[in-house]
């Protein structure tokens, strides 16, 4: 049996809201956290919370795609993308979490991935 970690950490479902500060308690009840990552990306003001990212002010595209998955190797991703039969959307870039991508999927599914920031050292 293969040992190999998996290169997916984790997997964010992508919720789009009217307001992050509405929305925000449920979803705090519903993870059982309230350790909230917030941030900004172009546009659109996000909240990381538990398994979920709620997305407010982000259009058609932006909600469109099927999750948010959080990997520790973008490299591999690209590679199994490209190797499936996919695209590369936008990116390899930085974002505010570490290098992202939107990738099209070789059966059409649209799915962002952000590679896990490596540790800083004090």
């Amino acid at each position: 049996m293969d040992e190999t970690p998996s290169n997916v950490v984790a997997v964010l479902a992508r919720i789009p809201v009217e307001s992050i500060d509405a929305a925000l308690p449920l979803y705090e009840r519903l993870s059982g956290t309230t350790d909230v990552r917030a941030f900004t990306f172009g546009p659109v003001r996000l909240a990381w919370v538990g398994p979920f990212l709620l997305l407010e002010g982000a259009d058609e595209a932006t909600r469109s795609r099927a999750a948010t998955i959080i990997v520790r190797h973008l490299d591999v991703v690209v590679d199994a993308v490209q190797g499936g039969g996919g695209d590369l959307l936008d990116g390899p870039m930085p974002g505010p979490n570490g290098r992202r991508l939107v990738a099209r999927h070789g059966d059409g599914n649209v799915v962002e991935y952000v590679e896990q920031a490596a540790p800083t050292r004090s």
